[in-house]
């Protein structure tokens, strides 16, 4: 690495060589020591190359379960042709020598990684330095590429790098053997059964879009799946949402979570002689200690949404961000040409947060009229307004069909067709859900549904 240039003259970036030689030599005394910092520490935390050689040696050694000594070490080194490059079998004997107890070796590795954050800082903060001289109109883009960086050091996540598959087949079987045992779905449940067996939850990085024309329950089934994911299996939500307030979301919220009568919520006619208040306390009990998150401004654009999902995972972490709706996203440029290119660029942007974040990301959007001038009216991925970006980049694509809009049936009253239209890992189908306009949320065909439901007005 350069010296970095100050107004002062040319200084030499933070470092301490004492600490590198130290977690080498911690962990070629004691055969434990490296699991305690093998994840929490790579090779490009080291300053000096000669250590870093070193340290990916002794990463290799360790992946493969071979002791980490001094002689395994050399032996590596030497067949790589590297033993001499890093200052001999006498430079590894002096890195055992220097330490007298490897018990520290969490604390030196600590100190190897700080010095790395304060170069990458240095290092970014020139890279920004630089987009700051490009003089661009777009200086909302330019301010996300920015935050971005800056959040990469925070997140540990500048390895640059090729993983090794080793890696990934590690966690693959971990997570093969946790399914076959039963013990969770892979993914985010949903909280209806039939539908987590078809997608074994919402996944990791994946764009999920659920679509439906207007009022057909699109923002209720996005809710009933965040008030599960918060309050049964404490996952942080976030929810951006576009359409409604955060009054009118926490009145749906603690409706469905109280099993009362919305309507009678917003108006204040709840029964005094039932025990409607104290489902309610119950309900605003259980909802305040959810990790659920609402941003309920009207005018976010893409970018500033990014933002606020990255700074929201880093203050509370974040397992699901639903957005409600693209087609209400604000377009960070001006003078866009038109609205298909505005959604292909913003279902382009909701796929890359959520492969940045590494959390599901759950987009509704509105269909297009054509649907309607079918018979019957069932959609399909044509149908998906404004922009075929929406198919191509979602991993999922959920269709809300309700046969009681189109026919007066008794057998179909309040019955709620879940279409899995597109499911890019998993297979095709079909899930019937009761959906109870009172409680303006959903239920499972399995559970047991009131007799007296009524339709929607």
């Amino acid at each position: 690495m350069q010296p970095v240039a100050t107004f002062s003259g040319m200084r030499m970036p933070p470092q301490d060589t004492d600490a590198e030689m130290a977690v080498l030599g911690s962990l070629m005394l004691d055969k434990e020591a490296f699991s305690k910092i093998a994840d929490s520490l790579q090779s490009s935390c080291f300053y000096r190359d000669q250590h870093r050689i070193i340290y990916e040696v002794m990463q290799d050694l360790f992946e493969k379960r071979i002791p980490v000594d001094v002689l395994s070490v050399s032996s590596r080194l030497r067949e790589k042709k590297q033993l001499e490059d890093v200052g001999g079998m006498s430079y590894l004997t002096s890195l055992v020598n220097i330490v007298p107890t490897a018990s520290n070796v969490a604390h030196y590795a600590e100190i190897v990684r700080h010095k790395y954050i304060l170069r990458s800082i240095i290092s970014t903060s020139q890279e920004i330095s630089q987009l700051g001289y490009q003089e661009s109109d777009e200086v909302e883009k330019l301010l996300d590429e920015a935050e971005k960086k800056i959040f990469s050091i925070s997140h540990g996540s500048l390895r640059q790098r090729f993983a090794p598959i080793s890696e990934a087949l590690e966690a693959a079987w971990e997570r093969i053997d946790n399914l076959q045992k039963g013990e969770h779905l892979r993914g985010v449940a949903t909280g209806f059964t039939k539908l987590d067996n078809l997608l074994s939850g919402l996944q990791k990085s994946d764009l999920i879009i659920l679509a439906a024309r207007p009022s057909f329950g699109k923002t209720s089934l996005a809710l009933d799946i965040a008030r599960h994911a918060a309050i049964k299996e404490n996952i942080p939500v976030g929810i951006f949402s576009l359409e409604m307030s955060i009054e009118q979301l926490v009145d749906r919220l603690l409706a469905a979570e109280a099993d009362v009568d919305s309507w009678k919520l917003r108006t204040g006619r709840l029964s005094h002689d039932s025990d409607e208040f104290l489902r309610i306390r119950d309900a605003l009990e259980r909802l305040s200690k959810a990790p659920l998150f609402i941003d309920d401004e009207p005018s976010n654009n893409i970018l500033q949404m990014r933002a606020m999902a990255r700074r929201l995972q880093a203050e509370h972490g974040l397992g699901l961000i639903i957005v409600d709706y693209i087609q209400l996203i604000t377009y960070h440029k001006a003078n866009s040409e038109s609205l298909v290119r505005e959604v292909t660029e913003i279902s382009r942007a909701l796929k890359g947060l959520a492969r940045e974040l590494e959390v599901p990301v759950l987009a509704i959007s509105q269909l297009s009229r054509a649907v309607e001038q079918r018979h019957p009216p069932i959609p399909r991925l044509s149908d998906l307004r404004e922009s075929g970006s929406l198919e191509q980049d979602a991993d999922m694509v959920l269709f809300i069909y309700r046969e009681d809009r189109y026919k007066d049936t008794d057998d179909k009253k309040n019955i709620v067709e879940v279409q899995i239209a597109k499911h890019r890992n998993g297979p095709l189908g079909k899930v019937s859900l009761h959906f109870n306009p009172e409680r303006i949320s959903f239920v499972g065909l399995e559970k047991n549904i009131p007799p007296d439901s009524y339709g929607v007005s």
